[in-house]
């Protein structure tokens, strides 16, 4: 099994940290801070020994943001409370035209999206949960022209979305559960079934995770503190060790997508856990022996 060590980049710490995507585009990594509502880009120093983002611009929203995924007209598409918005990132928030909006139970839980993910045809599925991570408030929905249609209800924290190379396996994790499962997928219609166990951790639970060109899923470790990778048949192929506990997600990115970028979060650490990750909630990089996926843009045009 591989052992890796990642290092922390530059941009300063953020509470909640997740969503890393390369936008092929416009070569820069974006990420989101949830609870505050920030969606960030920076350039990836990626011919440097130890890689390293710079030059870091920001957008403010003013509620929480639970992913962002680059469109291919050059616009974003951020899922921003309960909404997806689409948005010219060289124009103030204010201008995000909202998209879909799901129809929401009445039973008063505040929810919010979480995290999503492009696949291979262009299109974005997203997940959400409740404030309060009650069981089975959450859903995963696909965005569709006339707005979101339902794939999976009854879900508590919708995590962790990828692809296989030729697109016909789904990675998906529930957190709570402390497994990934792989569903059969539809790249023509977008539909899901066949859902079964992928891979079960021993400790912590999945969060966001990304799937390199030889089809291993590498899976981020919240309250572990580790990046997993493991092989199509579910075998552990690679440990990447993080120094804070709780990892968000993952994904590869610069021009040869051999950068993995990893996101963690400071938010559900107490005051002593914090002094004793100062590092907690920073991005990091390491550079495993492998190549991610082409990031496919969600197709707006």
């Amino acid at each position: 099994m591989q052992q890796l060590r990642a290092v922390p980049c530059s941009p300063p710490p953020g509470r909640l940290t997740e969503g890393p995507v390369w936008d092929d585009r416009r070569q820069e990594l974006l990420w989101v801070d949830i609870p505050d509502g920030l969606v960030h880009r920076a350039a990836l120093t990626h011919e440097a020994a130890t890689p390293d983002l710079v030059g870091t611009s920001t957008l403010r929203f003013g509620s929480a943001v639970g992913a962002v995924q680059p469109c291919a007209s050059g616009a974003l598409l951020a899922a921003v409370g309960t909404s997806l918005v689409r948005l010219d990132p060289d124009r103030p928030v204010e201008a995000a035209v909202e998209l879909a909006a799901p129809v929401l139970p009445g039973d008063g839980l505040p929810r919010r999206m979480n995290d999503a993910a492009v696949d291979p045809a262009g299109r974005l599925l997203v997940g959400s949960m409740a404030y309060d991570e009650s069981p089975g408030a959450g859903s995963l929905y696909r965005l569709d022209g006339d707005g979101l249609v339902t794939l999976l209800d009854s879900v508590t924290i919708s995590n962790g979305l990828g692809w296989s190379p030729d697109g016909t396996c789904l990675y998906y994790a529930d957190s709570p559960t402390g497994r990934v499962d792989v569903f059969t997928y539809d790249t023509g219609t977008g539909t899901l079934t066949d859902r079964r166990p992928f891979a079960a951790l021993d400790r912590g639970v999945p969060d966001g995770l990304t799937v390199d060109a030889d089809g291993r899923v590498w899976v981020a470790v919240w309250g572990g503190g580790e990046v997993l990778a493991f092989t199509p048949d579910g075998a552990l192929h690679a440990r990447v060790e993080v120094p804070a506990a709780h990892v968000t997600s993952c994904a590869f990115a610069g021009p040869d997508l051999d950068v993995l970028v990893i996101t963690t979060a400071k938010e559900g650490l107490d005051e002593a856990a914090r002094r004793a990750q100062p590092l907690a909630g920073r991005l990091f990089t390491c550079r495993p022996p492998t190549r991610g996926l082409p990031p496919v843009p969600y197709a707006d045009h």
